[in-house]
């Protein structure tokens, strides 16, 4: 293993040569552990600052060197970051210590970190050399989300973060404190999604977001079928002429590199679709410039099932993100043009032929490894002849039950994590009720199927 210290003042990528460093060029670092909003967060905070921005992304062996385990592997890892909106480049093996040479060498002006304190093996500020040379810019963390607490709600088993309502707690009518704390924190919120729903360059609206509001019959099973109640929270983008309107739901927890590769394979898919019509003839390219810009044959809109209606299916304490932060990922995520928070777990024909699109040209599903069922809940867009499939990839089993089950093979390097985090410790017990919980839930699933 390279010197950490020796790397970050005299190395950098291999053939080195000088490159112009521009002001609007920001570099940004981290190991990005099955990432979450708090990191999109710091993303587009750096993004706003410059008009490209290169994404460092440590290694599986830097950061067991000086900060942990890593659950994902660099290359889970690497595509979650590419998946992000802002990234303009990632940049796989950065120094866990940020090098000049290295920053440098892709143009970067400056480096932007959160208001959080970062240290390497010895306890020295990774960022100590470009804080020296003035190139050191600081964003603001993202409150109540990181990887360690994440890891802490899937050892503990804890259901304290789950979302009753989610319109309610953006409303202040929900959550914990005063009524005028429960009324600024809901303004906080709903101003961080706002951000969130921001296009590439984190400045300008993005995407559209919506919420669905019906029983709860209609939002966990199929036995009721509600229209219900389509209401916007941010305008953002539209279907524009000649786009297909895509539709996929999910639960979308501890958003990953499965959700991703299946989107990226839902975009494939259409545009596939799009030269088999003609969408990438000379002609309507042309056509497309001329009315304002080119843009893809599909517009994406991604339902975000309820925490109430997840943990009806998946039991324990899943889902292990909230409503709120699975949304967040989601839309982050630059496959994604719209998303509707609370839509139902059966998208019924009633469902889908009341969006605010209308009918969607299609709905996509992936592999996943839920609960067995005792019936289809794409019955409906079956029979609509609208129904399509993405089948099996290479990160097809990544899902919140595998990234748990990581993390439960290996409690004892991630004890070790929360320690040095300041958590305090997890047990034996903690574990075996864990794993109790786990095969419950997996009987019951058998006896349902039966």
């Amino acid at each position: 293993m390279p010197d950490k210290k020796a790397e970050a003042e005299d190395g950098g990528p291999p053939g080195d040569a000088a490159t112009e460093i521009l002001d609007e060029k920001i570099w940004i670092d981290g190991c990005f552990d099955f990432f979450h909003h708090g990191h999109a967060g710091a993303i587009v905070q750096a993004r706003q600052l410059g008009d490209e921005l290169f994404v460092g992304v440590h290694s599986d062996e830097s950061i067991l060197e000086n900060k942990g385990p890593t659950v994902m592997t660099l290359q889970e890892r690497i595509a979650a970051v590419d998946a992000c909106r802002w990234v303009t480049k990632s940049v796989p093996n950065a120094p866990y210590v940020t090098s000049l040479p290295w920053i440098s060498h892709y143009g970067c002006k400056y480096v932007v970190h959160g208001d959080d304190i970062t240290s390497d093996s010895s306890g020295e500020d990774c960022y100590r050399f470009v804080k020296a040379a003035g190139r050191f810019k600081v964003v603001k963390r993202t409150p109540s989300i990181s990887t360690t607490d994440l890891v802490g709600r899937m050892l503990l088993c804890t259901r304290t973060h789950f979302i009753k309502s989610l319109a309610r707690l953006l409303n202040g009518e929900e959550g914990s404190g005063t009524e005028s704390e429960r009324r600024i924190e809901g303004a906080a919120l709903t101003e961080r999604m706002r951000l969130y729903a921001s296009d590439e360059t984190g400045k300008r609206p993005g995407s559209s977001v919506w919420f669905w509001t019906a029983s709860i019959e209609a939002r966990e099973d199929h036995t009721e079928e509600e229209k219900g109640i389509f209401s916007r929270l941010c305008q953002g983008s539209q279907p524009k002429p000649g786009q297909r309107v895509v539709y996929v739901d999910g639960g979308f927890d501890l958003f990953s590199s499965g959700h991703i590769e299946f989107l990226r394979k839902v975009i494939q898919a259409e545009e596939v679709i799009g030269q088999d019509e003609g969408w990438y003839t000379t002609e309507a390219i042309q056509e497309r410039v001329g009315k304002g810009g080119d843009y893809g044959p599909a517009f994406v809109v991604a339902g975000v099932h309820d925490d109430e209606v997840i943990n009806h299916w998946k039991g324990v304490n899943y889902p292990i993100m909230n409503i709120y932060e699975r949304g967040l990922c989601v839309l982050q995520c630059k496959f994604i043009n719209s998303v509707i928070f609370g839509a139902p777990f059966t998208p019924t024909r009633a469902y889908l032929t009341s969006t605010p699109w209308g009918t969607p040209d299609a709905v996509y599903h992936g592999p996943t490894s839920f609960m067995p069922l005792t019936y289809d809940p794409y019955s409906a867009p079956k029979e609509m002849g609208i129904y399509r499939e993405i089948g099996e990839h290479e990160f097809s089993g990544v899902n919140a039950g595998q990234i748990v089950q990581r993390i439960l093979k290996s409690r004892d390097m991630y004890e070790e994590r929360q320690r040095v985090k300041g958590v305090k410790g997890i047990g034996e017990e903690a574990q075996r009720r864990r794993e109790t919980m786990e095969e419950e839930q997996r009987l019951k699933e058998k006896e349902n199927a039966v």
